[in-house]
């Protein structure tokens, strides 16, 4: 129960039916639309998009600052659906230490159908999108590029739940998609700035005629629920024009060094690994090079140049086999400060929260400890946040039993509900 005190006959989430997810705007998306022509297929493949030339910054921009936009075709799985508006966007943001840097982002307007064309509120998304490689970040994903990124069909059933309710959505790529260098996606401190910046720049684009004064709301899962999280807490004082309603968070990691214990030699030991490379880029004090065997670093450069679908490759290797201390990574001295400055629950949000994760670690899908989960829901109310709490059933019983069940919560499509009351 929220600390508002929800009628216990109203449970605070629950599981879609089919009807829910397929609803007669999604149907018009399919009918409306149409499959893409090879040579459509070939060009969404390419990385090689002139928009994401970058302009020169002369370190006076504003946070949010959109540079660039154009339309753009939703394509996915071959697929390009109707009713739906998009455009590639360019902004600038905030790093770490709040130098002005780029990231690109998409926004994507529901239309036609029995959508209305005018959107009811603006959902910051950020998905479970875990690559440190170029090309592999939302932008493309949903025009055409890197097809078989988990993040992404993973994004699908909420997606289609926040378009049949009128939301519209900016998704940032957090940083350039095509920049070469590793991505830091990491890093909590980058990802919620990205995330509040690529609302202000959705706002700017003319095309999409969202209202400044719109509702907005939070929504990440895995590692996109580390962004939105710290997005939620920094929202008051980093964006306070913006009217953030409330954050769904799904999945997380809360405290980093408690996600290298859980997650290392685990099902999840490539994306703990990749976790370290996603960091690096804002924490160089890091200088994980230095730290590992020769063939811990050929698995850091083939990593830094991949999309997370390659980070499934390395389930169950104990990670202190990399190094040359034979330490674990959650114990190397040089990483504690990146651990440290991207915890949550640093600060309470003024939006409504809420939280939903694994109940309890007996589940593979169980990388982050549901411990920690609890603890911040705690923190949150201890900060004055009106706070749901509202964990999921990630175990094999479940999974076995009720596999529809199971596979919606694990995607966050039992909040939708929730969050849509938010922003009324």
């Amino acid at each position: 129960m929220g600390a508002s005190g929800a009628a216990a006959a109203e449970p605070p989430v629950r599981t879609p039916g089919l009807d829910e997810v397929f609803t007669p705007y999604v149907q018009s998306t399919f009918a409306d639309g149409r499959l893409a022509t090879p040579g459509e297929v070939i060009d969404g493949l390419r990385a090689d998009d002139p928009f994401y030339v970058e302009p020169s910054l002369d370190g006076t921009e504003a946070p949010g600052m959109l540079l660039k936009w154009k339309p753009v075709q939703v394509q996915f799985g071959g697929v390009r659906p109707g009713n739906l508006d998009a455009y590639k966007i360019m902004y600038v943001t905030r790093g770490v230490e709040e130098q002005p840097v780029i990231s690109t982002g998409i926004v994507m307007v529901p239309a036609g159908g029995d959508g209305d064309a005018d959107p009811r509120a603006l959902i910051g998304y950020q998905e479970a999108n875990d690559s440190v490689g170029a090309g592999c970040h939302p932008s493309t994903q949903w025009t055409g590029g890197d097809q078989l990124d988990p993040a992404a069909f993973s994004a699908l059933g909420p997606l289609a739940q926040m378009f049949s309710r009128d939301m519209a959505v900016v998704i940032s790529d957090v940083g350039n998609d095509a920049d070469p260098a590793p991505h830091g996606v990491f890093a909590g401190q980058f990802s919620g700035r990205a995330n509040l910046d690529g609302i202000r720049a959705a706002l700017q684009v003319p095309a999409a005629g969202l209202p400044e004064d719109i509702p907005v709301g939070l929504f990440g899962i895995a590692g996109g629920g580390v962004g939105a999280a710290t997005a939620a807490e920094l929202q008051p004082r980093y964006a306070p024009e913006l009217d953030v309603r409330s954050a769904v968070l799904e999945g997380m990691v809360v405290d980093q060094r408690n996600f290298m214990r859980v997650a290392d030699g685990s099902v999840g030991s490539g994306f703990a690994f990749a976790n370290l490379l996603g960091l690096e880029p804002w924490y160089p004090e890091m200088k994980i090079d230095e730290k590992l065997t020769p063939v811990g670093r050929r698995i850091a450069d083939f990593y830094r140049t991949q999309c997370q679908i390659s980070y499934f490759s390395m389930p169950f290797v104990p990670l202190h086999l990399l190094f040359e201390s034979g330490m674990s990574p959650a114990d190397i001295p040089d990483f504690q400060h990146a651990y440290d400055d991207n915890a949550l629950g640093r600060s309470a949000p003024e939006a409504k929260v809420l939280i939903t994760s694994c109940g309890a670690d007996d589940s593979p899908m169980s990388l982050v400890p549901a411990k920690d989960s609890r603890e911040l829901a705690e923190k949150y109310r201890a900060g004055g946040t009106d706070v749901t709490y509202a964990p999921s059933d990630c175990s094999m019983a479940k999974l076995l039993s009720d596999p529809y069940g199971w596979g919606t919560d694990l995607f966050g499509m039992q909040t939708i509900d929730w969050l849509a009351r938010t922003m009324e």
